[in-house]
């Protein structure tokens, strides 16, 4: 056991935005053990890594990271390694039992546990604590957060979704919700320490609900905590958009005009063989219904390219959806296969030179479309939250539009944290460029 003078925690952070949002969720906790957080791994008692396992890739680059942080504990014994998070689930005997590479392993439900487990490895256990949960939600607990302009909020946890290439319900467990109180609750206290947006955020998001309320209601009790403030959600999906949800985005000024909507591929066949339950043609009218409801509404999505069984006439299907929706970006992936999911059975059978043939050419035609898409607004002037500086220039700023668009332009009068019109005088795939318009907030 150390002193509480000497308790510091290094961690990174692999993978997706709950990800980040649970490294906060585990920073409170060790805080309020006596421990403070050093940005440098050299410096620290505990080092952990908070994985990811929903792609292969991913889990790979943070398997090799735990390797390459085993040499400080070489340099310093009493240092504790431990991974935490979904890789924690799947590959606790690797990490353990088999290769010897840390001293804890702890997973997305089980963070409350750390500061026990922590003592006991110093102690010379092995700290392993995988179980999931029906019932954890770290409702009480205050994300530890450093002052800035955007949050992220976990308002759920868990997927009760079950999609055949998923391993989240596996590593994250089933869905359960916390309390609309309570989130908003934390998004006033953000709004009190100046936080300008907050992004609600679930694995399925839209299937929230605390036993009373649904997200609707939590979306539009949380757009009243602060008009001033931008409030986003993710991620969602398409069987539980519901007609109040959108309502309720339509009606307050404040809920961004941009969604997040996977469709994952464009052909019924795969649709059903990934348990995405619903089809083409469902979506196509929930894409125009939200059109409808709220005009100017940017849309993004995710697309995996080569699932189990994909035909060329299956890609082109995806591809002729992408020109329908045009979506405003899109995240692709080729197909990862999973262990413990049902498509992991289907086998792999789509040779990986045509997974990349695929992916290459979904991502240029998202490219293409993103770019003329982007390029239609040139002349136009829009509300940018400026978020930070560019790292193009020290002279311009990065922000963003209530639809989700990044804006560089020259910070002239405007700081991080304000809200300034900006005109759009050129623009790229990825970025608008603009000019401030002075004297305008």
């Amino acid at each position: 056991m150390m002193n509480d003078s000497t308790r510091k925690l290094y961690i990174e952070t692999y993978g997706c935005q709950m990800n980040v949002a649970d490294t906060e969720v585990v920073l409170s906790i060790l805080g309020d053990a006596g421990f403070r957080q050093t940005d440098r791994p050299a410096d620290a008692n505990l080092i952990l890594v908070n994985t990811c396992s929903v792609r292969d890739n991913a889990e790979h680059r943070a398997h090799q990271r735990v390797s390459e942080l085993k040499e400080y504990k070489r340099k310093n014994p009493d240092v504790l390694i431990g991974v935490l998070g979904c890789m924690a689930e799947r590959l606790r005997v690797s990490l353990v039992e088999r290769n010897n590479l840390v001293d804890l392993v702890v997973g997305p439900d089980e963070y409350r546990r750390l500061p026990k487990l922590v003592e006991d490895a110093y102690a010379g256990q092995r700290g392993i604590a995988v179980k999931l949960s029906r019932v954890e939600n770290y409702d009480d607990v205050t994300p530890l957060r450093t002052d800035g302009i955007t949050a992220w909020l976990s308002v759920m946890r868990g997927c009760d979704k079950f999609c055949t290439f998923c391993v989240v319900p596996f590593t994250r467990g089933r869905e359960r919700s916390r309390t609309l109180e309570s989130i908003v609750q934390e998004a006033r206290g953000l709004s009190e320490r100046g936080f300008k947006e907050v992004t609600l955020l679930g694995q399925n998001v839209n299937s929230y609900h605390d036993g009373t309320y649904d997200f609707a209601d939590l979306l539009t009790a949380v757009a009243r905590v602060d008009r001033t403030m931008r409030v986003r959600y993710t991620t969602s999906h398409p069987q539980d958009m519901s007609g109040r949800l959108i309502e309720a985005m339509a009606t307050h000024d404040n809920i961004c005009n941009y969604i997040h909507l996977p469709v994952q591929s464009g052909s019924d066949r795969v649709l059903k063989l990934m348990n995405r339950t619903y089809t083409v043609e469902q979506y196509l009218r929930l894409t125009e219904r939200i059109r409808r409801a709220i005009p100017g509404v940017s849309f993004s999505t995710d697309i995996i390219a080569g699932f189990p069984t994909e035909t060329a006439g299956d890609h082109a299907l995806t591809v002729a959806l992408m020109n329908e929706v045009r979506y405003d970006g899109a995240y692709m992936f080729k197909y990862s296969p999973r262990e413990n999911t049902k498509a992991w059975e289907m086998g792999d059978d789509v040779p990986d030179e045509v997974k990349n043939e695929r992916l290459n050419e979904i991502i240029a035609l998202q490219e293409g479309i993103s770019g003329d898409l982007n390029r239609a607004m040139i002349g136009s002037e829009v509300e940018v939250l400026a978020e930070r500086d560019s790292s193009r220039s020290a002279d311009d700023l990065l922000g963003r539009t209530d639809t989700n668009k990044k804006v560089v332009f020259a910070r002239g009068s405007a700081a991080p944290g304000e809200y300034r019109r900006v005109r759009i005088d050129r623009a790229n795939a990825h970025t608008l460029f603009g000019t401030l318009i002075t004297g305008a907030n």
